[in-house]
C-alpha cells in the first residue's frame, strides 16, 4: 500500500486506537516510524512496541499506555506535512502546553524530542506535536 505520509498514517492509527480504548496498534514498519516510537517510549506516552510480522509485511505492535482509564496521550497532531515542511532552529523550538507535551523533530544528530534539541543546541523539522 502506498501512502503520501506514512507518519501521519501511523499518528492516525495511534489516536484512532486510544479513542476505541484498545491496549495496542498495528502499523507498517519503517525506520522513522521507529524513531518516533523510541521517543514517545522514553517519554512515556506509550509503554512501547514490537517488530511483528503480518502477512509477509514489517509491522510495528504499539502498546499504548492509559492512566485511570483515559490515554495518556490526549493529543497527538502532525505538525511538518508533506506539502508544507516546518523547520525551527535551536533558539525557537516551541514548548508544547508550557512544557507538559513534546514536540519530535527530525535532526541531524537523529529523531529527538524538542528538550533533547535544545540541550544538544541543534534544530531540525517538527514532525509532530505531542500532549
Amino acid at each position: 500500500m502506498s501512502f503520501s505520509d506514512p507518519l501521519g498514517d501511523m499518528l492516525t492509527r495511534i489516536r484512532n486506537s486510544q479513542m476505541r480504548s484498545r491496549s495496542t496498534c498495528l502499523t507498517p514498519a519503517s525506520n522513522l516510524r521507529g524513531r518516533v516510537l523510541d521517543v514517545l517510549a522514553d517519554e512515556g506516552f506509550i509503554k512501547g512496541y514490537a517488530e511483528t510480522e503480518v502477512d509477509g509485511f514489517r509491522a510495528f505492535e504499539i502498546q499504548l499506555k492509559y492512566f485511570e482509564g483515559e490515554g495518556v496521550i490526549r493529543e497527538i497532531k502532525r505538525v511538518s506535512k508533506p506539502g508544507r515542511r516546518v523547520y525551527s532552529s535551536a533558539k525557537s523550538i516551541p514548548q508544547v502546553r508550557n512544557g507538559l507535551g513534546i514536540a519530535v523533530l527530525s535532526t541531524p544528530k537523529g529523531v529527538m524530542s524538542d528538550h533533547a534539541a535544545r540541550e544538544a543546541n541543534v534544530g531540525g523539522e517538527i514532525l509532530c506535536h505531542v500532549s
